[in-house]
């Protein structure tokens, strides 16, 4: 029978001090039982002797310090995890939320898990489509890797999240694929989007959701991600499926990390976030891969809003230190109605070159990538030269990689977010967009795949 303390000292918004315990461990789950029987979760956050900070997981209301006995369990933060879990909705302390029975787990498992061994690690290099062309022709996802999108408020990164999810998949094989879904701090509107998004295509069947509202307590938040991972781990490396763990909002992660902080005292870092948060992040992060004896992998797509739309914020700074790239969306094409409205020249995946080509792909993909990335850039140049001297002073072949720009925004990265395309789809749209330019003009393409593509008419 666990000890009961009656020892409460102290209560400070999410924290709680204990005097005089004994035997209890860092992380460790407790129960505070009210005057009322009521109960509340806690866990141990700090140990100082005998002294221990602990964490509520609900509200401090109703807590007497004279009345109310705590009790702690022995036991870490633990998930039940099984195959039951697809097609489930659940909170951010994963109790399920869906209206159906309790998960019969197969075996539990502790929340806080490890990061890879970098040595364990298998490196990533098969191609997962998405079905967006800015992404799978231009920023390619690969099995394993970490690729965040980084978004701002206002901008429609819930309605990207939610296509990815249910478009994503691993091509040419019958190895089952998953997705594990965690919202974090999202309002009831976001969180309805997202379920019943899932359930008009199908795609609930092999999704498994975590939501934790806006409303609901930060050390809930601080919870969902891991929750999330354990069960992306359960499903990657137990039942060998390919997972795609999408987090959507890291900043509310962070900002609950940093309120928790606040209470805590500490001193704190850039912007008030704690000095720990680049390590936090990294936890988070480095849980996705491919692992050497493992079939199975988990790549991880976390959603973030920069503050002010501001890319050197710590929360995006940091995340783009840890991850393998990033996928940017920009205000501007926003307002010209671009949706989803991608930035692809600051974007960047670091392992695009590693997913693409000649059986896995197609072996034109590489040649047209950067020939694109190549003839928009030089016609936004002559687009802004045209708004400064006027039409007239362009060049009649400037004028063409102008025309580019526009319908390369228009066709290539506005296709709505009910279309998914093929990459086979993706690269035809790239060499009808090419032939606007003359062939002289595609430096960056072999002959052979000229001669192949630029010369067929549709």
């Amino acid at each position: 029978m666990p000890k009961e303390y009656r020892t409460i000292k102290e209560v400070a918004g999410p924290l709680m001090l204990v005097r005089d315990v004994t035997g209890v461990t860092y992380n460790e789950l407790g129960e505070i039982e009210l005057e009322n029987g009521e109960k509340k979760r806690c866990r141990i956050l700090e140990i100082d002797g005998t002294n221990a900070l602990v964490q509520l997981f609900e509200n401090s209301t109703g807590i007497n310090l004279s009345n109310s006995k705590v009790r702690f369990t022995g036991r870490q933060m633990e998930l039940g995890v099984s195959t039951d879990m697809l097609g489930r909705v659940f909170d951010g302390l994963g109790n399920p939320i869906d209206g159906g029975p309790e998960i019969i787990p197969v075996k539990r498992m502790d929340v806080n898990g490890v990061p890879i061994n970098p040595v364990a690690r298998r490196y990533p290099q098969e191609f997962i489509q998405t079905g967006v062309s800015a992404i799978d022709g231009l920023n390619t996802l690969v099995r394993g890797q970490k690729l965040p999108i980084f978004s701002a408020s206002g901008l429609p990164h819930a309605n990207l999240a939610a296509q990815i999810a249910r478009q994503a998949k691993v091509r040419g094989t019958d190895e089952k694929f998953a997705v594990v879904f965690a919202a974090m701090g999202i309002t009831f509107e976001e969180s309805n989007y997202f379920i019943e998004s899932f359930k008009e295509t199908g795609a609930i069947d092999r999704t498994v959701l975590f939501v934790n509202l806006a409303n609901d307590p930060a050390i809930e938040r601080i919870a969902t991600p891991k929750m999330a991972l354990t069960a992306a781990e359960y499903l990657a490396f137990t039942e060998g499926m390919h997972v795609l763990v999408i987090l959507t909002d890291i900043t509310n992660y962070a900002d609950a990390l940093r309120e928790v902080s606040a209470a805590r005292k500490e001193v704190p870092g850039r912007r008030g976030y704690p000095g720990y948060m680049y390590t936090d992040l990294a936890s988070i992060y480095e849980r996705a891969g491919r692992m050497v004896g493992s079939t199975g992998s988990i790549t991880m797509i976390p959603i973030l809003t920069m503050p002010e739309d501001d890319k050197t914020h710590p929360i995006p700074d940091l995340t783009g230190y840890i991850t393998e790239g990033q996928i940017i969306l920009s205000r501007d094409l926003y307002r010209k109605g671009i949706t989803p409205p991608i930035d692809v020249l600051p974007s960047l995946s670091r392992l695009k070159d590693k997913g693409i080509g000649e059986g896995k792909t197609r072996k034109d993909h590489s040649g047209t990538m950067n020939q694109l990335f190549s003839a928009y850039a030089r016609g936004k140049e002559a687009k802004e030269l045209m708004v400064i001297l006027g039409e007239s002073a362009l060049t009649d072949i400037d004028k063409l990689y102008a025309r580019f720009a526009d319908r390369f925004e228009k066709e290539y990265v506005s296709q709505g977010y009910d279309n998914d395309r093929s990459i086979e789809e993706t690269l035809d749209i790239g060499w009808e967009l090419l032939r606007i330019l003359p062939r002289s003009e595609l430096k960056r393409i072999k002959d052979e795949d000229l001669d192949a593509y630029y010369e067929k008419k549709d």
